[in-house]
């Protein structure tokens, strides 16, 4: 049966349930600083982004403009949460343990924030030294840019085209269809929302599951579907 090189998981939303935690520490600082928006909202517009490029999309689009402050911050705060309140998605352990061949993380979050959110619920020993920042790569350029992918698949001898991407945002969909990988979007986390699977699907993944349970399943069929493409 045919495999992929590499599957690559993203972490937010997908593995750990940490996205609605922050949209909510950042949600409230941005209403704080003049701009009205619900955690919902800022999840469903805003997810995948770094609170940095949220910001400058907000100032762009209010033309309210925000203290640099707010970002150091927004990352303690939300840091401050995720050490107590994070946990793992239902089934994750078990669907990153079904995956056989080649895995590791691509994430905008800080290494440092993957890793104690990892070692809080346990999937840090899937995951060892195949953790990466996009924030830490040579580039720099976050999520919706397809660095992190190409310089994952780089580092770990795989082919793109060959490499499955689970995702969670549009933003995260794009990075990895402009890296030239296979987008199976995810939908089981707390911030997900009505039209959610929609939105990924038209972003480019070509399937979309609610549940881990799926992802072993999915992966084999989507793997012989381009064998026999």
């Amino acid at each position: 049966m045919p495999q992929p090189d590499l599957v690559i998981f993203d972490c937010d939303g997908v593995l750990v349930d940490s996205e609605i935690i922050a949209a909510r520490v950042e949600a409230e600082l941005l209403t704080l600083a003049g701009y009205e928006i619900s955690a919902e909202e800022l999840a469903e517009t805003y997810a995948g982004l770094t609170f940095k490029d949220i910001m400058m999309r907000v100032e762009e689009k209010s033309s309210i403009p925000f203290q640099v402050s707010l970002i150091d911050r927004a990352e303690e705060l939300v840091d401050r949460k995720l050490r107590s309140d994070v946990r793992a998605i239902d089934g994750a352990r078990e669907a990153v343990a079904a995956v056989t061949m080649q895995r590791c993380i691509c994430s905008n979050s800080r290494s440092e924030r993957i890793e104690f959110m990892l070692e809080k619920v346990h999937l840090m020993p899937f995951f060892k030294n195949r953790i990466f920042s996009a924030m830490e790569t040579p580039t720099g350029k976050t999520k919706p840019a397809p660095d992190v992918f190409l310089f994952a698949a780089e580092k770990l001898n795989a082919n793109p085209s060959n490499t499955f991407v689970i995702e969670d945002s549009v933003h995260g969909v794009h990075g990895a269809r402009a890296a030239g990988m296979r987008v199976i979007g995810f939908t089981g986390a707390t911030h997900s929302y009505p039209g959610h699977a929609d939105a990924l699907t038209e972003a480019g993944a070509e399937t979309v599951i609610r549940r881990w349970a799926e992802l072993k399943s999915v992966v084999a069929a989507l793997s012989e579907w381009s064998a026999d493409a």
